[in-house]
């Protein structure tokens, strides 16, 4: 590779901006129409559940149905393809380089979309695997494996030929990011298992999606952008390299807690009892580092529209991984097994977490690879406040409903269908939420169109602190 030179490391990183725009805006603006498809399946899905009538003329907009689509757009459509982009400008800023073979993987990603976009015709047309985020046929899910080949190929190809000898620790969790991924997707889907294996995999595969292929991307996120805005250094290198390494070491475990009570070997569930209980020394570690990075500079947090979002999302993933060791354990599993509780964890890491610090990722990347700047604090601002208090609401009304939910269904005198109706209150604030978190999405989608769509004779000079960053 031709090693250009460059007079500062400002020159490098504008340079290395301007070439990577191209590939960078493609997977952002993937992602932001799966977002927007998305958040409209989980407003259809979440009044179905308080107004079973609503809709309920048209087969393929059935719960059964849009429900798993949701889950669909939002993970491989949304938090996949905006995450890879992220994951690929962290590793030019880490590293030094350039993305290298950027047709190919623009390439991989037009391959990702068709098979995302086939598969979601399939779940609609009742062609569902039946099992969570495992829904997508084979037929198309080669498709979305296919286009992440190209993504695993570049960071690789980066690390070799990086302009930085020492590796931050951001690039740990990316590199292992794309490599965990790749081979997730292939032992999911290629080997033929039975149904009682097939089981244990497709929890294996579920907890792992997110711990290993979320999490380190959105960690590395985290990583960088805290000290970055902050003008400070991370607190410890050396908790950092604990805390990647614990999570390599004990997420791999967590799945078969979600098989407690099912037809699979105790043995194995208690292990994986055990592995999620040890899940709290990368999670204490993880924050004990964010944390120390950011005292005494807690005002850039509430004026930075970057850390805001990162800030929250950091917070919300030691929460989620606290309350997933918690969970994880026989007695509680006892009581919010089978209830909304459960899908409020879930949205805790999925949203909370990691939509969260997208959001703040982005804020952070887009005036930088544009060369222009958010044009509204207030848009940005209602955007924060509609996502955290959506996902808040969110989180409350089922966390509370699932509990009591739990306890009622553990009671043999009290009818299922009683249980229903006590439900619906929770679920009527669920669909409140949605709402509130769609409009912050519309905002968000319209402000980044018009950051990407504004005539260069408009643009401007990028400020070292946009906003406060």
């Amino acid at each position: 590779m031709k090693v250009r030179k460059f007079d500062s490391a400002a020159e490098r990183r504008n340079f290395i901006d301007r070439d990577s725009s191209k590939v960078l805006l493609s997977f952002f603006t993937s992602g932001m129409i799966w977002l927007l498809i998305g958040s409209t399946l989980a407003i259809i899905a979440s009044f179905k559940l308080h107004l079973p009538n609503f809709l309920g003329d048209i087969s393929w907009l059935t719960f059964g149905r849009v429900r798993p689509l949701h889950l669909n757009t939002m993970v491989y459509g949304w938090a996949s393809m905006t995450g890879a982009g992220v994951a690929l400008w962290l590793l030019t800023r880490t590293l030094r380089i350039v993305i290298p073979i950027q047709k190919t993987i623009l390439t991989g990603l037009v391959i990702w979309n068709i098979g995302l976009t086939i598969g979601s015709f399939q779940i609609l047309g009742g062609y569902s695997r039946g099992m969570e985020w495992l829904e997508i046929p084979f037929s198309s899910a080669i498709l979305m494996v296919v286009g992440l080949v190209p993504l695993l190929i570049a960071s690789l190809t980066m690390l070799g030929n990086r302009a930085s000898k020492h590796l931050y620790i951001s690039v740990y969790y990316i590199i292992a990011a794309f490599v965990w991924i790749f081979a997730l997707l292939l032992v999911a889907y290629v080997p033929d298992f039975d149904t009682t294996v097939q089981g244990g995999m497709n929890w294996w595969y579920a907890h792992n999606a997110l711990g290993l292929w979320f999490t380190p991307i959105c960690l590395a996120a985290a990583y960088y952008l805290i000290p970055k805005v902050t003008g400070r250094p991370i607190y410890s290198y050396s908790l950092s390299l604990l805390g990647f390494w614990t999570l390599a070491l004990f997420y791999n475990w967590n799945g078969f807690h979600h098989l407690i009570g099912g037809p699979v070997p105790t043995w194995a569930t208690t292990i994986s009892i055990a592995a999620s209980v040890m899940m709290i020394i990368p999670v204490v570690t993880v924050a004990v580092n964010h944390h120390l990075t950011v005292v005494g500079v807690f005002k850039r947090v509430i004026n930075s529209p970057t850390l805001r979002f990162v800030v929250f999302g950091a917070m919300s993933y030691t929460f989620v991984s606290l309350q997933g060791s918690l969970q994880a354990l026989r007695n509680v599993n006892e009581v919010i097994h089978f209830t909304h509780y459960v899908i409020a964890h879930a949205h805790i890491g999925m949203y909370a977490f990691v939509t969260m610090v997208l959001f703040g990722s982005m804020y952070y990347i887009m005036p930088r690879i544009t060369g222009n700047e958010w044009q509204s604090k207030s848009r940005i601002k209602w955007h924060f406040w509609l996502s955290a208090v959506g996902i808040i609401l969110y989180i409350v009304a089922l966390q509370i409903g699932g509990i009591w939910q739990g306890f009622l269904m553990n009671d043999p005198d009290i009818p299922f269908l009683e249980i229903v109706e006590k439900m619906k209150p929770f679920l009527e604030s669920r669909s409140v939420a949605a709402i509130l978190l769609t409009t912050g999405h519309i905002i968000f989608a319209y402000s980044y169109f018009k950051i990407i769509k504004r005539d260069s004779s408009e643009k401007s000079k990028i400020v070292t602190q946009n906003f406060g960053d």
